[in-house]
């Protein structure tokens, strides 16, 4: 019985670690992608990038992780009931849930091995991530401007970039919104960023542009200005004031947001929304506990070996997770569904369609 189940791990191990190295790679790629852009183009030290990239990669491991053991599952006990294994395994007198129930336990242990990673890992990740790009916004402000985006960090103003190429920017317009009060805008044709950190703030040099400027005996009225360079400070103290940072929800642990609920409770005020993501930390920690029990009874009943059948079953299946999942979520946010109910619908329909293929597993 042992080289049995040492034999089904085995043949599960290697397309889990494949699956596992591809998803992570290919969700990835965006942010090597930026990353790149950053040490290139923005002037970024490759260590300070790196330290990013670093705190990115838990949040894409609770997504292929899950997505892996599927994978894994659906492939490895396809190709057994593909080549008649599991009916050799039947004849032999062993019995299929002696042998699978290893594979359960894996589950079950990876599932646990991921709550910490929901739990404390992803948040103080992600939390930490965002406090050092924040810091470099100081250092490096061009890492704040990303091309075609209306950037509104910076006190007073918004801007919009068409080109960003190290200090150096591509058609600028600048637009600084007043209450009740016309909108001033200014437009150039090129621009250079200077950092002053020591002052927390940042200066434009723009050419070859326009600006409105305000008419002293008439506020509400601008004039026409166009210049060869103008000059221009923008101050960073709401871009890049890391001492008031706050804590999103999702970069909380459950021990904070159970915190949070109870003071929020106190004060009569809804906290669906930190239930919810509260319950999210276990429930997706757990999906890989029932991606193993529905994976197994699925591939030995389409009885199929090839292997883009197995793992385009397992996009199909993970994609249906997660729409019963986020669907879940929206009836919880519009209480119709308690909280935990919402999070784990998905969890807990797949559980219940594993119930049946084994049912039915056990009849053949």
């Amino acid at each position: 019985m042992r080289i049995v189940t040492r034999y089904i791990l085995k043949e599960l191990g290697g397309p889990f670690l494949a699956s596992l190295l591809i998803s992570t790679f290919i969700l990835a790629a965006g942010n090597i992608m930026q990353t790149a852009d950053m040490v290139v183009n923005k002037g970024v030290e490759f260590l300070q990038v790196l330290k990013i990239f670093a705190f990115f990669l838990p949040y894409v491991l609770i997504f292929t992780i899950p997505m892996s053991v599927l994978a894994a599952v659906l492939l490895g006990f396809g190709r057994l009931s593909g080549d008649n294994e599991v009916t050799a395994i039947r004849t032999s007198g062993i019995s299929v849930y002696k042998v699978i129930s290893p594979v359960i336990i894996c589950g079950f242990i990876i599932s646990l091995f991921n709550v910490p990673l929901n739990d404390k890992i992803l948040p103080e990740s992600e939390f930490a991530a965002r406090k050092l790009v924040k810091s470099l916004g100081i250092k490096h402000p061009t890492a704040m401007l990303e091309p075609g985006v209306f950037i509104k960090g910076f006190k007073e103003y918004i801007i919009f970039v068409h080109g960003v190429e190290g200090n150096r920017l591509e058609d600028i317009r600048i637009y600084q919104p007043r209450d009740d009060k016309p909108t001033r805008t200014i437009v150039a044709r090129k621009g250079e960023i200077i950092s002053l950190p020591e002052e927390n703030s940042v200066k434009l040099k723009l050419m070859d542009g326009t600006a409105d400027e305000i008419v002293p005996e008439n506020p509400d009225d601008f004039y026409k200005l166009s210049f060869q360079e103008y000059f221009m400070t923008l101050n960073l103290e709401n871009a890049v004031n890391i001492e008031n940072i706050q804590k999103k929800a999702r970069e909380k642990s459950i021990k904070e947001l159970l915190e949070e609920i109870d003071s929020l409770k106190k004060e009569d005020i809804n906290a669906v929304p930190l239930r919810i993501e509260m319950h999210k930390k276990i429930a997706l920690a757990f999906s890989n506990f029932v991606f193993v029990l529905i994976g197994i009874p699925l591939a030995i009943t389409t009885h199929r070996r090839e292997k883009f059948i197995g793992f385009g079953l397992a996009i199909v299946l993970f994609l249906i997770y997660w729409a019963i999942m986020l669907s879940g979520i929206a009836f919880a946010i519009r209480s119709v569904l308690p909280a935990w109910a919402g999070v784990w619908s998905a969890n807990i329909v797949l559980f219940a369609v594993s119930l049946v293929l084994y049912y039915r597993i056990s009849k053949k």
